[in-house]
């Protein structure tokens, strides 16, 4: 899976996740750093489930668990109209 961010949206990274900015509206959302490594992974064009390695190696959390964030974390990010379609 890859995910792409629409044009006027940037990321910075945070001591404590990231940030994304919404050029167009000015708005702003702050990710932890669980968030920030689902959506790192993906934005590099890494697949969901190489995502759920990545953060089953890192945290101790279940498969399942990371699969049901990064999910959400997709969802959110929809209704947010911050990814390209």
């Amino acid at each position: 899976m890859t995910m792409t961010l629409r044009p006027g949206v940037v990321t910075a990274d945070t001591e404590y996740g990231m940030a994304l900015l919404d050029q167009d509206s000015g708005e702003y959302y702050t990710l932890n750093p669980t968030a920030a490594l689902i959506v790192r992974t993906l934005l590099d064009g890494t697949s969901a489930e190489a995502a759920v390695t990545a953060l089953t190696d890192t945290y101790d959390v279940s498969a399942e668990q990371v699969e049901e964030d990064i999910d959400r974390i997709l969802r959110e990010l929809r209704a947010a109209k911050l990814l390209a379609a």
